[in-house]
């Protein structure tokens, strides 16, 4: 991925350590350990699901006071097998985590995690309360079925409709009452033509919604290669499921159990891929956390003021954690 020069990331760095941890259900997890090995423990948490790592996601903490634990979860990046659905749930990805942190010997650790990797870190702190020291969330999801509806029927489609045609022009108009459905058949279906052609147009669309500004550096690198439909099989599969809540309020019912936790929810303002109701919703419901409304800035962890709020927070919670 290339990145906008105005992106103020911390210095790049290498992982020290890297694992490949068995997790049961025919799955094994590519694991890396950044920074400091005898730092504050953190775990990084991945959007998608099934979007996998990149480099700079290591860059939102300072390496001389963190030990930084970032994964690639089921079926995602570097860990096999890739684009895999068995077994491949929220509940096992947060038993995953659980085994990560166990494995590496960590009593507790600050958890980071961003669009879908924000729901997935509520999912485990609401699982596992006394592993968390802190929370920071941005571009909130909870894969609610009016999330769904905004992104993938009726919604974003007003605010992108040339780009919203492009989206849904696989898809018959005898189908078009429920787009993610049909998808959904043909990315898992039997025609691998008609399915990299699916995945080609729904990893546009999710390029599309995540920046502020189109980007085409990342349009072309969600559309690039062999890795597009795995990662858009996932997708679509926890997108159906409704990231596997039950019910669908389930982060929102159970957040008491984390209310004592400290944390810090990062939004922006014009989000198009989770609008800010849904952080809005989040901070009603736990109002100890810092809620931070960021103007002028969309979705993606790169726009530069994003960037900034993300850095201070790890910062913040360096100092608090020491």
């Amino acid at each position: 991925m290339v990145l906008p020069p105005e992106t103020q990331l911390l210095p790049e760095v290498e992982p020290y350590a890297t694992h490949s941890i068995d997790v049961g259900d025919g799955h094994t997890l590519y694991v890396e350990e950044v920074g400091n090995p005898a730092g504050i423990p953190a775990v990084f948490l991945h959007g998608g699901p099934g979007g996998g790592l990149a480099p700079f996601m290591r860059r939102f903490f300072d390496p001389a006071r963190y030990r930084i634990v970032l994964f690639d979860q089921r079926g995602a990046g570097r860990s096999t097998p890739l684009g895999s659905l068995h077994n491949n749930t929220t509940w096992h990805l947060v038993a995953d985590i659980e085994t990560i942190r166990r494995r590496l010997g960590i009593s507790a650790w600050l958890v980071f995690g961003g669009s879908w990797g924000s729901a997935l870190a509520l999912a485990y702190a609401e699982t596992h309360p006394a592993a968390v020291t802190g929370l920071i969330l941005r571009g909130i999801c909870l894969v609610r079925a009016a999330e769904r509806e905004w992104v993938y029927q009726r919604g974003l489609d007003r605010l992108q409709p040339e780009e919203w045609q492009r989206f849904i022009e696989p898809i018959p108009p005898t189908e078009r009452d429920d787009i993610l459905a049909a998808y959904h058949r043909r990315l898992l279906g039997p025609d691998p033509d008609e399915a990299r052609k699916c995945a080609d147009a729904w990893m546009r669309w999710e390029a599309i919604m995540s920046t502020l500004v189109p980007d085409p550096a990342l349009i072309d690198s969600l559309t690039a290669d062999e890795t597009v439909l795995p990662a858009a099989r996932i997708l679509a599969d926890y997108a159906v499921n409704g990231g596997f809540f039950t019910p669908e309020t389930q982060l929102l019912d159970d957040i008491d159990r984390i209310r004592h936790i400290p944390g810090v929810i990062i939004q922006g303002r014009y989000d198009q891929c989770c609008p800010p109701i849904t952080a809005y919703d989040l901070a009603t419901r736990w109002p100890e956390a810092d809620f931070q409304m960021v103007p002028a800035a969309g979705h993606a962890s790169l726009e530069p003021a994003i960037t900034a709020r993300l850095i201070a927070a790890t910062n913040d919670f360096a100092d608090r954690l020491t």
